[in-house]
């Protein structure tokens, strides 16, 4: 540092004092900005540095009321809070300067999970079964039989599909591709059932499936089901959804003949219900096969063996989740769980 008066060494101190900045100090008193720099590291040592660079363009209520629109859901896309900041307090930002600002803010960007749309009625019906089976133990959800179709496809769209790459590879390879054909390559549909001993029989649904179809299903698989685990009709319970095939005249009639007693079940609950688990388990395993299956008959030959393959002790796990469901579903107030 160059020599300075003691007059001009006074002066930084004072103006320090006042807040100034270094930059301001140096071009008011026609001095370095470095030498202003090491009389403050001298004789205000304890005196706040800046950090630097541009001043933020977004104030902190700014930055409050983004995270606060961000929270609530009403505005979903970082462009169009930039927007909204924009039309609220004349502040013209980019979405990027939006996705940083709530980032520090503790947010972060998820997907948005796909669930089916809850109606007020549809609350209350969920919120109600809670109720009812909020003291059910592990012991009693075991009694019951799960039951419940799916869609299984031939070429991938059963689940997002991940992988690590490093930091600037951008070429495309084989590992990279999730592979699809036009009109999707086609699908089988599955009904299945779970108990606490194991999964029960498969059937691959060809064709549309109606009542007729839905009863002899439960003529032939539920039936082999129940005989294969031995049992007892007068202390199971049937759980199926609310599909109008399941609750048609002739399924009713059916169970009824033949003393099954079923679960009265909530509409628009696959999170309560744990099959829907077993089904993704199911799809998991499919999806680890190295080729793709060369047609439909070979898709169905590879989910009996994974299916056949599901042990009890999976399934028990599943059924044991229930307590924890329906917990959540009082917790939500009969809204959306995490499940």
């Amino acid at each position: 540092m160059k020599p300075i008066s003691e007059q001009t060494y006074n002066n930084i101190v004072s103006l320090l004092d006042h807040n100034l900045s270094l930059r301001q100090i140096a071009t008011q008193l026609g001095i370095s900005k470095t030498t202003v720099s090491k009389v403050r590291d001298e004789a205000r040592p304890d005196k706040e540095k800046s950090k630097g660079g541009r001043p933020a363009k977004i104030a902190t209520v700014d930055k409050r009321q983004l995270a606060r629109l961000a929270a609530l859901k009403k505005i979903n896309t970082t462009r169009k809070l930039a927007q909204e900041l924009k039309n609220a307090s004349n502040i013209d930002v980019s979405a990027e300067t939006v996705r940083r600002t709530l980032k520090k803010s503790g947010m972060k960007a998820v997907t948005r999970k796909k669930k089916p749309k809850l109606q007020p009625n549809h609350i209350r019906q969920r919120y109600d079964f809670a109720l009812r089976h909020q003291y059910w133990t592990t012991e009693d959800w075991r009694r019951v039989i799960w039951s419940d179709e799916t869609k299984i496809n031939r070429l991938g769209s059963d689940g997002r599909q991940w992988i690590w790459k490093k930091t600037g590879d951008n070429r495309l390879t084989e590992q990279d591709i999730q592979g699809t054909v036009k009109f999707g390559g086609g699908s089988i549909m599955m009904w299945g059932c779970m108990t606490a001993k194991g999964v029960g029989f498969a059937c691959r649904i060809d064709g549309n499936m109606d009542a007729e179809v839905y009863v002899n299903i439960l003529d032939e698989y539920l039936l082999q089901t129940i005989k294969y685990y031995k049992l007892d009709r007068n202390h199971i319970i049937f759980q199926q959804d609310n599909d109008p095939k399941h609750t048609s005249r002739i399924a009713r009639n059916w169970l009824d003949d033949h003393s099954i007693e079923v679960l009265e079940w909530p509409p628009q609950s696959p999170d309560l219900s744990p099959i829907e688990h077993l089904f993704q388990h199911l799809k998991n395993k499919l999806a680890d096969y190295k080729t793709e299956p060369n047609g439909i008959l070979e898709l169905w030959e590879r989910a009996e063996v994974e299916w056949d393959q599901i042990t009890a002790d999976i399934c028990v796990n599943l059924i044991d989740s229930m307590p924890r469901r329906i917990a959540a579903v009082i917790k939500a107030k009969g809204g959306y769980t995490k499940y």
